[in-house]
């Protein structure tokens, strides 16, 4: 399925100069890591706090951008130079699922939105990346198939919050965007078991 985590290769290009002079530093890709996920947890906390002023949730589009970036720039330095460990597999996985839940729970709070709904897409983004996760323990590889992986709902979570920031979005629309999420990340689940599945079956020795 399409994904917006097909462009990654080009936004990786572009940090490339970037990402060479953090290593020239000694910066690694855990420190990096640990650092996207802590301030996400932040950001959430402080939106959540605020939750009432609608102008808090710019913050959601500027962090998403940014935490997609470091994201890319942790994956670099682990694979470009050196830097893969099996703690930084956990760290990558953890921080991820924690700074999800952490960004999308704060919508939640927002005045007249559905708890349930957003509860229910905080869950099923957790399930369709542990779902993921499970293709490298059957034999197939780290799944990212979409069309709602975390690239994707980086992009939509960021332009569902510059419409409450700006005023221009209400709770209406922050649900009906929640619903057709949820069952994106149900299709998304569904695609990366099929495919790693198919993947295995692919990878197979004939008899």
């Amino acid at each position: 399925m399409p994904s917006i985590y097909q462009l990654k290769p080009a936004f990786q290009n572009l940090l490339r100069p970037t990402v060479q002079r953090l290593y020239n530093n000694g910066v690694t890709a855990n420190q990096v890591t640990l650092l996207a996920g802590v301030v996400s947890v932040l950001v959430g906390a402080v939106i959540a706090w605020f939750a009432s002023h609608p102008w808090v949730f710019v913050l959601v589009p500027v962090w998403m951008f940014l935490r997609m970036a470091l994201n890319a720039v942790d994956g670099m330095l682990a694979r470009e130079f050196g830097q893969q460990s099996n703690l930084g597999a956990y760290l990558n996985e953890l921080c991820d699922i924690i700074a999800d839940a952490a960004l999308i729970l704060p919508f939640a709070l927002f005045p007249d939105t559905s708890l349930l709904l957003v509860l229910l897409v905080t869950l099923l983004a957790l399930f369709s990346e542990y779902a993921g996760v499970l293709g490298a323990m059957v034999g197939a590889s780290r799944r990212y198939d979409g069309p709602m992986g975390k690239s994707d709902r980086a992009f939509v979570f960021g332009v569902l919050a510059t419409g409450i920031a700006l005023g221009w979005l209400g709770a209406l629309w922050v649900d009906g965007v929640m619903a057709v999420v949820a069952a994106l990340l149900v299709y998304t689940l569904v695609n990366r078991v099929r495919h790693g599945l198919s993947q295995v079956t692919e990878n197979a020795p004939s008899a």
